[in-house]
């Protein structure tokens, strides 16, 4: 039980500084692109895409290594045991979309939870950066 904790809270940590890091960065980047106000914001916005998709491969690469580890859990349903279905999960899952078509089973289901959980904040603080972005440079384009 101890492991699953670890490895769930790790997981999350990291997901989150890496969140910061790209909006960081991003919002140090913006003000100083030489391009029209609505290209920054577009830049912003494959900037969250990118973070985001870094954020769900980290999760995959928890759902794909996480079940060789003797007892904490595994995926099954439509899923062919490949790093790419984990990915397609993860991304069902942070999303909140959800499918079905292939359900964790063990500890793996806590870890669904808290990804769900993290990409619906994660998404949110994505779409409050760009909306914070766009009011600070409305006047300006």
């Amino acid at each position: 039980m101890i492991k699953i904790v670890l490895i769930n809270t790790a997981i999350i940590m990291a997901s989150v500084l890496i969140h910061y890091e790209f909006l960081r960065n991003i919002s140090r980047l913006i003000p100083r692109m030489k391009i029209k106000h609505r290209f920054r914001i577009v830049f912003g916005v494959f900037g969250g895409l990118v973070a985001h998709s870094v954020e769900i491969w980290l999760f995959a690469a928890a759902y794909y290594f996480t079940p060789r580890i003797h007892g904490l859990g595994y995926l099954e349903g439509d899923f062919d045991g490949s790093f790419l279905d984990c990915v397609y999960f993860s991304y069902t899952t942070f999303s909140t979309l959800g499918f079905g078509d292939i359900e964790p089973h063990g500890h793996l289901r806590h870890l669904a939870g808290l990804e769900s959980l993290t990409g619906l904040l994660l998404i949110s603080w994505t779409a409050s950066f760009l909306y914070f972005e766009m009011q600070r440079h409305w006047i300006k384009s």
